[in-house]
């Protein structure tokens, strides 16, 4: 990956971080990475623990942020929740993934930003 895309991802992490916690999310971790890939942030929305996928994109030419996260990337997303429930001795408790798009709109202060919340489940569906 190059720099100036790690560099975007990066700022779109820090935005979608800042629109969570207005939200009322509470961060718990950010970029958890195991075995199976990264989770790019772990929350808590009330008494739900929360998998959140960051999408950060420059223009609207490849769609929204759901499109973003295929069969493919959901199943992982799920493998890594499991993972993670699994390695922190978490017994079973509400669950959700949520996916948030971060938009850089050109010639704007401020990003556009859309939440997805209950995006999928734990079958990835």
């Amino acid at each position: 990956m190059d720099a100036s895309k790690t560099e975007l991802g990066r700022w779109g992490e820090k935005q979608a971080i800042r629109h969570l916690k207005r939200q009322g999310y509470r961060i718990i971790q950010r970029n958890v990475v195991s075995h199976v890939g990264e989770i790019d942030v772990v929350a808590r929305d009330r008494d739900v623990l929360v998998f959140v996928e960051v999408k950060t994109r420059t223009g609207d030419e490849y769609g929204g942020p759901l499109e973003a996260v295929g069969r493919a990337k959901r199943r992982k997303l799920v493998q890594l929740a499991r993972t993670y429930l699994s390695q922190h001795k978490i017994p079973e408790c509400p669950c959700r993934f949520d996916v948030i798009g971060v938009t850089r709109v050109e010639g704007k202060k401020k990003p556009r930003i859309e939440l997805v919340k209950g995006a999928f489940t734990l079958s990835g569906r």
